[in-house]
């Protein structure tokens, strides 16, 4: 059976994170989950690693659960048991996100923004997602996320994001800090 991710050269995987981290430290990891209405779709970001798209609109709390994309060690009779609640993989099309993971770091010209660009890890293998008003993301193979170059100083609350473009193969996202009366749900 196939893994859920692709097989990443470890170097090469190490390689992308260690550039992300020498970029931002303090956005490393981050989850930043932002929607984009026109389309019904859910992104979720981990800047420096990974970025999703779902085709449904998902609430946060329900994204903050990561996926089981490991397997257990040992086989046993109980189910296994971890440190952390994790959701199962799912196969309804509505629920499975399209993967991609980190390929490129680097600070704008100006130096006002650090732009990291997350490539598709292979083609999700399920068909589009059949509820109302949704819209395939199968065409969408890059996605590049726009970040302030400053460092975050104040950690007690995550970024906001505002999906920019989503043109042809490409999605465009743009972070910046939460509003005092933004919703965060």
């Amino acid at each position: 059976m196939d893994p859920i991710f692709p097989k990443m050269d470890r170097f090469q995987s190490t390689r992308h994170l260690m550039t992300a981290a020498a970029a931002d430290q303090s956005r490393l990891l981050q989850q930043t989950i932002c929607h984009h209405r026109p389309s019904n779709w859910t992104f979720s970001v981990a800047w420096g690693y990974s970025a999703q798209i779902y085709e449904s609109i998902f609430p946060r709390s329900f994204l903050q659960m990561p996926i089981e994309t490991f397997r257990p060690w040992a086989k046993g009779p109980k189910p296994p048991f971890y440190m952390f609640n994790t959701r199962p993989v799912p196969a309804d099309p509505c629920d499975a996100p399209h993967w991609f993971f980190l390929e490129s770091v680097y600070r704008t010209v100006a130096g006002d923004r650090i732009v990291t660009g997350y490539a598709r890890a292979r083609p999700r293998g399920l068909p589009p997602c059949a509820a109302a008003g949704n819209h395939s993301a199968d065409l969408i193979t890059y996605v590049r996320v726009f970040s302030p170059a400053r460092k975050r100083v104040q950690m007690d609350r995550c970024e906001c994001c505002d999906v920019g473009r989503v043109d042809g193969s490409t999605a465009e996202i743009k972070f910046r800090e939460c509003s005092d009366n933004e919703v965060i749900a």
